[in-house]
């Protein structure tokens, strides 16, 4: 890198993390100004439970901070995915708006270097951003997935509530009933499932006292089935496992909607190739998973390309006017990269779906990036 692709990157990067900054203190400081006394009821309840019938204000306050700290510091992270490009697309509008006030992009252009090129440190630290997104995506969010789901009555709790499972479908079309599903150690207790034939009739029901996930299944404790018909009931039979396409990320997001976007590309390719998922709806919900977040990725890399002409102009402009023409047609093209990659086109496989949003804002892109004057 060349001195003004250092100096460029540099004011490019500072920005960014300023507004993260600036967006990240926003956001929780309104949530603890909403839900304040909720968090010092809280601290005041852990004093308690350390022997302070009623600890001091100094110890409340900083008790305080930590269960703010403890419930915000993994959201922040997964934040970090969900705005880095708008904040992408702003710094760089602050980054040129700041070079154009002092006439350095004149100056870039009459010492011979074109705008083409100084959008280079730009791109490169974009890359470079995009690339620490995959990076929590894949290995930290998916660890620190528990932590995501929890209220605000959960902080200080890295344990998800032990709860019911209503009636569930799985793959194979078996209904799914459970008295109680802990997501720390994936059982379920007072398990009942009915298995159906073709007609949608009950053919086998199944009770156990407790089943435990592993390898593509369910291992079950002190379980029987029985056979049954529309006129009679078979004998029950003992049974200890049962193969399905239900596992426990699957009843978590059913129970947390959020939580299929914490999951690891790994996690959702792992998914698809069990035998045992048969349901088209839910492969190619799965297949969104796995695939959406690299479209959105791209489309965010994209909308800065489309965004930069409005900032790196030729001669100084009323960059205030420029943001105003630049933030619709930013805000269309992240939003529509984040709903073309999340909902389903009929008619098209997921596979090509998810990145309709790319191939149409590449062209834009290479248009865009084609009519920059210099």
């Amino acid at each position: 890198m060349s001195l003004i692709d250092r100096y460029i990157a540099r004011q490019f990067l500072t920005n960014v993390v300023l507004l993260f900054v600036i967006l990240f203190s926003f956001i929780v400081v309104i949530d603890v100004s909403l839900n304040i006394d909720q968090f010092l009821d809280m601290a005041k309840r852990l004093g308690a439970q350390a022997g302070q019938q009623d600890p001091g204000t100094i110890r409340k306050s900083v008790l305080s901070v930590l269960l703010i700290a403890d419930l915000w510091w993994p959201k922040l992270l997964q934040l970090y995915n969900f705005l880095l490009g708008m904040i992408m697309v702003g710094a760089m509008g602050f980054t040129f708006s700041q070079m154009s006030k002092n006439r350095e992009l004149i100056a870039l252009m009459a010492a011979g270097i074109g705008l083409h090129r100084i959008i280079k440190p730009i791109i490169l630290v974009a890359l470079g951003l995009t690339t620490l997104q995959v990076i929590n995506q894949e290995l930290i969010i998916p660890r620190i997935a528990p932590l995501l789901v929890r209220g605000h009555e959960d902080a200080g709790d890295h344990r998800l509530s032990v709860d019911s499972v209503p009636l569930t479908l799985d793959g194979q079309g078996r209904l799914f009933r459970a008295a109680s599903f802990d997501a720390n150690t994936n059982t379920l207790e007072g398990l009942y499932i009915l298995e159906r034939d073709e007609q949608g009739h009950t053919s086998k029901s199944i009770t156990a006292a407790s089943a435990t996930y592993r390898d593509g299944g369910w291992d079950l404790t002190n379980a029987t089935a029985q056979s049954r018909t529309k006129t009679s009931v078979g004998l029950a039979e003992p049974i200890n496992r049962i193969e399905s396409s239900l596992d426990p990320n699957e009843l978590r997001i059913n129970r947390y909607e959020s939580y299929s976007q914490a999951l690891s590309f790994a996690q959702a390719k792992q998914m698809l190739n069990r035998d045992t998922l048969k349901d088209p709806k839910k492969r190619a919900k799965y297949e969104r998973i796995a695939l959406g977040r690299f479209s959105v990725m791209i489309s965010a890399i994209l909308t800065l390309i489309i965004a930069t002409p409005f900032y790196a102009t030729r001669e100084p402009k009323n960059m205030v006017i420029q943001s105003i023409r630049c933030a619709p047609i930013a805000i269309i093209t992240l939003i529509a990269g984040v709903i073309g990659a999340t909902a389903a086109i009929p008619g098209l496989p997921t596979t090509i779906g998810v990145f309709i949003p790319v191939m149409i804002l590449s062209v834009v892109a290479v248009a865009q990036f084609s009519a920059l004057k210099t």
